[in-house]
């Protein structure tokens, strides 16, 4: 990549705020937002690993940079565009979003059921068309898949390095990866690792990898963003947090979810004291989590399940701000 191109900023994040819609599409009235006064720059060849604790935001952000969530246009930009309004960046594979496993829903049997069809990895990495085939080879060796694994047998491990090595087929500039390494070996991580740092190093893409597994990450990332409660607490170069902290990466990341976690429960208290409710409210796709009252936005019954989100209640249906039954 030219030094011209690589002082344009991939992905610019101004000020984001982000709150899931309730049951008519628009944030419930009085609800906190997820995501609050956000803001981020990356460049060419970054490699950001955001980091915090579980609920903190992480992966409501990366969907949202993936264009999953409909935000203002001016609050996210990748390569100068919309991710949620410009779908040829993902359909082009410019923009790649990798996280969670491969699953699906089956009406009344269950949720997030592992797709375990009976076809080979090799008709499924052979099946993506328009692939170079160099780099779909490396691939292959990189993340050490077998061709002739099936996936109604193969294990977690090998459906997620055929889910990985397809997603990574297509040449990315700005690749968001979401706890995807979990299911990997040490040998599969630190070779998949590796090949991303050459990726960014070699052809100035820019990643942004979550995750709570910080073994062989020391020299990896070139920024470090930690996010709490939605909001931006810190976004710096790796350099410079090696300069003013002594300790290891993960011990690092530690002192700060420690401290997070003191201060949370020191509000807590604080607010029990007070009179006040012990949780904030926040607001998680139609319900209203930390509610003592148990409220819900749709009529009590979530999607696709034959049971009410109300304890010991059957229907519900919320009308003139009263609930019927």
């Amino acid at each position: 990549m030219a030094e011209e191109d690589r002082s344009r900023p991939t992905l610019e994040i101004n000020r984001l705020k982000f709150t899931y819609p309730g049951i008519d599409g628009h944030p419930p009235p009085g609800s906190a937002p997820l995501i609050d006064d956000l803001s981020l720059t990356l460049f060419p060849g970054d490699r950001c690993l955001l980091v915090g604790s579980n609920g903190a935001g992480k992966t409501t952000i990366l969907k949202i940079i993936g264009g999953k969530h409909l935000v203002e246009q001016d609050m996210v930009r990748v390569l100068g565009r919309s991710a949620f309004h410009d779908t040829s960046l993902t359909a082009s594979g410019d923009l790649s979003y990798l996280g969670g496993e491969w699953r699906r829903e089956v009406a009344f049997a269950g949720f997030e059921i592992p797709i375990q069809m009976d076809v080979s990895a090799e008709k499924m990495i052979y099946g993506v068309a328009g692939i170079n085939p160099q780099r779909r080879d490396e691939l292959i060796k990189v993340l050490g898949v077998d061709l002739s694994w099936r996936m109604h047998k193969s294990s977690d491990g090998q459906r997620r390095r055929v889910q990985i090595c397809m997603g990574l087929l297509k040449p990315f500039k700005v690749l968001l990866l979401d706890e995807i390494t979990v299911d990997l070996d040490v040998l599969a991580r630190a070779d998949l690792l590796r090949f991303l740092k050459k990726e960014c190093e070699q052809r100035g893409s820019t990643i942004i990898y979550a995750t709570h597994i910080f073994d062989g990450l020391e020299d990896w990332p070139s920024h470090i963003v930690y996010v709490a409660h939605g909001k931006l607490q810190l976004a710096m170069p790796i350099n410079k947090i090696k300069e003013i902290s002594n300790l290891s990466l993960m011990r690092t990341v530690e002192s700060w979810l420690r401290k997070e976690r003191d201060e949370e429960r020191k509000r807590r208290k604080e607010r029990k004291a007070s009179g006040l409710p012990e949780y904030e409210k926040r607001v998680e796709g139609s319900r209203v989590i930390g509610d003592p009252a148990g409220r819900v936005l749709n009529n009590g019954w979530a999607a696709g399940r034959l049971n009410s989100t109300i304890a010991g209640e059957e229907n519900f249906v919320l009308s003139s701000n009263r609930v019927l039954r």
